[in-house]
């Protein structure tokens, strides 16, 4: 049993050398690969960082060369700037040569043409025939008989010119006379008013509600019509009476030549017409030019030629006082009477 079992171990070992011999070759080739392969990789990675360097370098002098380019570049911008500045400048300059070509191009064109025209005048000259040349005499002697009118025309003219000034002098001389005679007309008719004033103070006596305003006689409308009436009553007609009597008794001392005329104007207050009293009248104006009428009528009637007469209605456009008072109201309801010339 001994023996078996030492022969089974004998037997065993040589197997297990040799499977220990071919796992040591085994690792000793996986060792050899390795080896290998860490030597290409290594050398592999030299190379790669060898080009990784010469790219960084061929980069930074790509890089050196595009910042040497733009500074280039910008220097470029700033030289076409200034040869940009200088063509517009030279483009101005040559458009004020242009435009000094142009005028002296026109000045040479007007010049060439006066020369042009003065050889044709030469030549139509030297061309004249003898009946051009009699022609221009005629008419030579044509502008000296022309002239010779002219200084009649001159003569006859300053000859006006003295008549005129005679003329006016005489124009003045009876401008002069025609002033005096109307500043004697006007003497006249302010005598005859005067004396008219004065007849008609006397005939009138002291009333208070006749006054004398300036060159006028003024009656309150109430002392001849009643109210709202053109129709004259009888205390105003006696009033009218001794006015017309005292206009008939001066009007033969008034000289033919002054044309006199008895204004007769019609004055209301400013209070609006009654409802009666619209029925018959529009408006005061109406109302006062229907009185100063109804007062020429009845002065004709007595006497007063109708041509001395003249009749106009003011309404109550000029009162004679202010206010609405009925003292004021009464006053500026009137008949004026005026000795005036027409």
């Amino acid at each position: 049993m001994a023996r078996r079992r030492s022969r089974s171990e004998a037997n065993i070992w040589p197997g297990f050398v040799d499977g220990l011999s071919t796992l040591l070759l085994v690792l000793m080739f996986v060792l050899s690969i390795f080896v290998v392969a860490q030597f290409y990789l290594g050398d592999r990675l030299n190379t790669v960082k060898q080009e990784l360097a010469d790219k960084d370098s061929e980069l930074a002098r790509l890089i050196a060369q595009i910042n040497s380019l733009n500074d280039q570049l910008g220097l470029a911008q700033s030289e076409r700037d200034r040869l940009q500045a200088q063509v517009l400048s030279l483009e101005d300059t040559i458009a004020q040569k242009d435009e000094e070509l142009a005028g002296l191009s026109a000045a040479l064109a007007t010049s060439q043409a006066a020369v042009a025209a003065s050889a044709e005048e030469l030549e139509a000259e030297k061309a004249l025939t003898e009946d051009q040349k009699s022609e221009i005499a005629t008419l030579n002697a044509q502008i000296a008989a022309l002239r010779k009118q002219l200084a009649s025309l001159q003569e006859a003219l300053e000859a006006a010119e003295a008549k005129d000034k005679e003329q006016q002098a005489q124009i003045e001389n009876l401008s002069q006379r025609l002033n005096a005679a109307l500043a004697r007309k006007v003497q006249e008719l302010q005598e005859v008013r005067s004396r008219f004033f004065e007849a008609l103070r006397e005939a009138l006596g002291d009333r208070t509600d006749i006054k004398v305003v300036g060159d006028r006689f003024i009656f309150e409308s109430d002392i001849l019509f009643g109210s709202c009436s053109a129709t004259l009553g009888e205390a105003g007609k006696v009033e009218l009476n001794k006015l017309a009597s005292a206009l008939l008794d001066i009007q033969g001392d008034i000289p033919e030549g002054v044309n006199w005329v008895l204004r007769v104007d019609g004055h209301a207050d400013a209070s609006p017409l009654g409802p009666s009293c619209r029925a018959q009248f529009d408006s005061n104006l109406e109302l006062s030019a229907q009185r100063a009428i109804s007062v020429v009528q009845y002065l004709k009637n007595r006497g007063v030629p109708e041509r001395r007469l003249l009749a106009t209605g003011s309404g109550s456009a000029a009162p004679l006082v202010a206010g609405y008072s009925a003292a004021a109201l009464a006053q500026n309801r009137r008949i004026e009477f005026k000795l005036t010339e027409r």
